[in-house]
């Protein structure tokens, strides 16, 4: 009689980063049975709330970074910033990086980036890294004139390190913010485009590869504000173009988990072709593909844990025509507990999901998001809309 199989033991998954990207991680992660640790930037931020296993530490120090991955099999990221050295230290301790070194630089930093998508043909802004204000009226003059949009070539986040600027003379905060954090400024031409997309895919190491449909995404204040899934009334060409980018760059890249590509969606006004203009990447769970938690057949976070271990991937395809997701952003208005919005906005719209962060409301700041889907567009963009303002204190008692 031949000896049975020996059990194949559940890998642990380290994140790094204990923010709402991780928290959303750990309700999949329940499902398929699979261990998180989580390194935490302190003890009562987003996901230490929620993911048991977790220490608390600096994801800048190699040592906290080798204890907190010590006996997982892979290591994934809530954020873009654990520093490059960090991670190819913890690849030669044997912990696979998901997604490694070699592919997160290009989302940590916009001018290796730019660089290698241009090298790729992948279409961008014109762009150009800038030392001085004569550098920015330079550019300025070879793009057509100012404004230009300058970022901060690493660190930036959420319309942070980002700055539209009129002048040469504009650009003094964007310089010293960079000489400040020891990065370099990226100059780039402001794009008139007609809206902002996402394509979206997840990845894995085997080489496996899956794409959601082509969002359209609103912005507020240079936070994701509103996402509708599918992008409505999008050239089928053009969609698949965008896909097709999201596929390329995650291949050639190397890229293992979620990768987000965010789009300008651009009309030649002397052809009246539509095209896009790739803006920026994020290899990780992304704002513009939470949607996915209710309305797609596998979310974003479960196939970010699939990709990250190996897995088949899961079916990315709608559950229903529209799905929109709207940001709980806190606003200026009282608003006690968010917990208190429950009776109402759930009364009102039994189909709505709610996902909170467990976070502490001030104003701007992600504190959740909620999900409607349906059939027609106009009435679940108003479902969404309601629930999200009224969670944000922005509606009176006198709502319906």
């Amino acid at each position: 009689m031949s000896a049975a199989p020996s059990p194949v033991p559940t890998p642990r998954v380290a994140v790094i980063g204990g923010g709402q990207l991780a928290r959303m991680l750990a309700q999949p992660a329940i499902a398929l049975g699979v261990p998180l640790r989580l390194l935490a930037e302190g003890p009562g931020v987003s996901a230490a709330q929620v993911v048991v296993d977790h220490t608390v530490g600096d994801y800048r120090d190699l040592a906290t970074l080798r204890t907190a991955t010590a006996g997982c099999a892979v290591v994934t990221f809530d954020h873009e910033h654990v520093p490059t050295e960090h991670l190819r230290a913890l690849e030669a301790d044997g912990v696979a990086c998901r997604p490694g070194p070699g592919a997160l630089v290009h989302a940590q930093d916009k001018a290796v980036m730019r660089a290698r998508l241009t090298a790729m043909d992948v279409p961008c802004p014109r762009h150009v890294v800038v030392a001085s204000p004569a550098d920015v009226e330079a550019f300025a003059t070879d793009v057509g004139g100012f404004p230009v949009v300058l970022k901060t070539t690493r660190g930036g986040y959420d319309g942070k390190g980002v700055w539209v600027v009129g002048s040469a003379e504009g650009s003094a905060e964007a310089f010293a913010a960079a000489t400040a954090a020891g990065v370099e400024v990226l100059a780039e031409e402001k794009v008139d485009f007609t809206r902002e997309l996402s394509a979206l895919v997840a990845r894995s190491p085997s080489g496996q590869a899956a794409a959601y449909p082509v969002v359209q995404t609103t912005q507020l204040d240079g936070i994701c504000h509103e996402v509708i899934a599918p992008a409505p009334d999008l050239d089928p060409d053009l969609a698949h173009e965008a896909q097709q980018i999201a596929l390329r760059v995650a291949a050639e890249l190397d890229v293992t988990g979620i990768l987000a590509v965010e789009l300008f969606e651009t009309v030649d006004p002397a052809t009246g072709a539509g095209g896009v203009l790739v803006n920026e990447l994020a290899m990780r769970p992304h704002n513009t593909g939470h949607w996915s938690q209710d309305g797609a057949v596998t979310s974003q976070f479960e196939n970010h844990l699939r990709a990250v271990l190996d897995l088949p991937l899961g079916d990315p395809r709608p559950r229903a025509p529209w799905t929109v997701m709207v940001n709980i952003l806190g606003g200026e208005a009282e608003v006690g507990s968010l917990y208190a919005g429950y009776p109402h906005a759930l009364a009102r719209d039994p189909r709505l999901r709610v996902h909170l962060y467990g976070k502490d409301v001030r104003p701007g700041r992600k504190v959740g998001h909620v999900n409607a889907y349906g059939e027609d567009l106009d009435e679940v963009l108003e479902r969404a809309r309601h629930a999200a303002a009224w969670f944000r204190g922005d509606l009176g008692e006198d709502s319906e």
